[in-house]
């Protein structure tokens, strides 16, 4: 029998998109109901509103819900079958985050590449911005990691691909989670910051080849922070990203 990994503790945004998730699921909130506001929804919940933001970018991500210029509406729209199935799959222990990189490594470096050949003004505007929101957020975990997030999904869009947007949403709460505890190696966030940096500046110089080197870059030196600092048991240390990358 495969032992269980074990439970870990919900963050506090998670809880959140939890209790929004079940009132629509329970027909308490039905298609073209408009949510709460932020703060109507901080008072109601007692959470922080940055809580509150994170967790409606999840439902939104998911297909749950969207937000106009006049509040965030529930959709009618069947939320992304592929952020169940693989929340199911993966617990996110240690070599759930080796196999997670594996296949970011497989997707993002041509996702770079391609938004580099297609992206508009308007999806630099987004990357720079959530780009900036990471720097300022290097003291704030919750902050820093909403804001890599967004760079990356900003990158799948900017692709002008459904698909490839599809399956970065799809992991999207995943990547959150392995984000948690890449947040905690030192150093990493602030290197990331500036490998992020040279990945816009490919995108923005429409230089698909650097843009596609830039982003494997940065994923095998967060795998290789990964392997040093959490091992899988009878794998050797030296067989890290970065030995892989010399």
């Amino acid at each position: 029998m495969v032992n269980p990994a074990p439970i870990t503790r919900q963050k506090t945004y998670e809880l959140v998109a939890d209790r929004l998730r079940a009132q629509i699921g329970e027909g308490h909130l039905v298609a073209g109901d408009v949510l709460p506001t932020e703060r109507v929804l901080t008072e109601q919940l007692r959470v922080g509103r940055s809580s509150v933001r994170e967790a409606l970018r999840m439902l939104e991500s998911q297909g749950l819900i969207e937000s106009h210029g006049s509040g965030v509406f529930v959709v009618a729209e069947l939320p992304n079958p592929l952020n169940q199935s693989l929340s199911l799959l993966l617990s996110l222990d240690q070599s759930d985050l080796h196999e997670l990189y594996e296949m970011r490594m497989l997707l993002e470096g041509e996702l770079a590449a391609l938004a580099a050949e297609r992206r508009t003004e308007e999806d630099l505007g987004r990357m720079l911005t959530a780009l900036q929101e990471m720097r300022e957020g290097l003291e704030s975990e919750e902050r820093y990691i909403g804001a890599d997030v967004r760079f990356h999904l900003a990158i799948a869009d900017a692709t002008q691909n459904r698909f490839a947007l599809h399956m970065m949403s799809a992991i999207r709460e995943l990547f959150h989670r392995a984000l948690t505890s890449v947040y905690s190696i030192p150093g990493s966030a602030e290197k990331s910051v500036e490998q992020h940096r040279r990945i816009l500046d490919a995108i923005a110089g429409r230089r698909p080849k650097e843009a596609r080197e830039r982003m494997q870059e940065h994923l095998l030196r967060v795998e290789g922070d990964i392997e040093r600092t959490f091992p899988l048991p009878g794998r050797p240390v030296t067989d890290t990203a970065e030995s892989r990358q010399g």
